[in-house]
């Protein structure tokens, strides 16, 4: 499906540059259009990512879990993906950070000034990139946070200058993807209540072009950068009922405490291929 896809992107961008060598008759970009898109979506490794803890639940994370004879109870430390085995020892399975990205699109350009074209988009995509953090405990036990997005929408605006058939822009704008978050842990000690998470909402910039390859259909190649917030998805380590007071995560606070991974940032960059029909 990869070479598939980059297949596809590299020979639509050879039709363009061929294309914009021999076009002679000029072209009006003014219009509605509809698209599709489908491409690759790569997400940055958040190399280094932790969990921050609460323990005295004043909204400030950063907070040392410690056991009840003083020693840093999470000294195992953490590790990007999501845990084998309760130990630290048994190490973690690596994200799943390349997806497809498909998509559909609806806008509107209007050409000024000559060669100059503004105008603006919505858009709709599918894909499927995970990321995960995971804490060890000397107990031992493990702590996992994993997120997943689905899909996005994005509204953005685009500029560009246009030669004859072909049109090279910018573009930029507001995106919001479809998070789904989860907890999981070893530990059969304490209760672990989750609050928050749901869509993350963040922005898009990138660049691409178009060739008029027909009056009314274009094919492109445009790269795109998707930067959203995810901050409020949380999970407190609390009492069972039966968990001993000398439970680390009850020490400071009887009431728990309270876990955040500590990177808020999902980032991933897109390379497409589209298709559009224009009115």
């Amino acid at each position: 499906m990869k070479k598939l896809i980059l297949a596809t992107v590299a020979g639509a961008a050879l039709t363009m540059a061929a294309g914009a060598a021999s076009a002679a008759d000029p072209t009006d970009w003014t219009g509605v259009y509809i698209g599709v898109s489908a491409g690759l979506a790569d997400r940055n490794e958040s190399g280094g990512e932790t969990i921050l803890f609460d323990t005295n639940l004043d909204g400030n994370y950063g907070d040392t879990v410690n056991t009840a004879a003083g020693a840093n109870a999470f000294s195992p430390g953490f590790c990007g993906g999501s845990f084998n085995t309760n130990a630290a020892g048994g190490g973690c399975r690596k994200d799943d950070d390349t997806d497809t990205e498909i998509g559909v699109r609806l806008g509107y350009d209007h050409q000024i000034m000559g060669n100059f074209v503004i105008g603006a988009l919505v858009e709709y995509n599918q894909l499927e990139l995970q990321d995960a953090v995971t804490a060890f405990s000397t107990t031992p036990a493990s702590y996992n946070f994993t997120r997943k997005l689905t899909s996005t929408f994005a509204v953005r605006a685009r500029a560009g200058y246009a030669v004859d058939n072909l049109l090279i822009y910018a573009t930029g704008g507001y995106a919001v993807g479809n998070m789904r978050h989860s907890f999981r842990t070893t530990n059969g000690v304490n209760a672990f209540p989750v609050s928050g998470g749901g869509d993350a909402k963040g922005y898009q910039l990138g660049f691409g072009a178009e060739y008029r390859i027909m009056p009314n259909v274009s094919i492109g190649v445009e790269a795109i950068r998707t930067s959203l917030e995810d901050d409020d998805f949380t999970t407190r380590a609390s009492n069972s009922g039966t968990t001993a007071a000398t439970n680390p995560f009850l020490l400071v606070n009887t009431a728990g405490t309270d876990f955040l991974r500590s990177d808020d940032d999902f980032e991933y960059n897109s390379i497409r291929a589209t298709l559009s029909y224009r009115f």
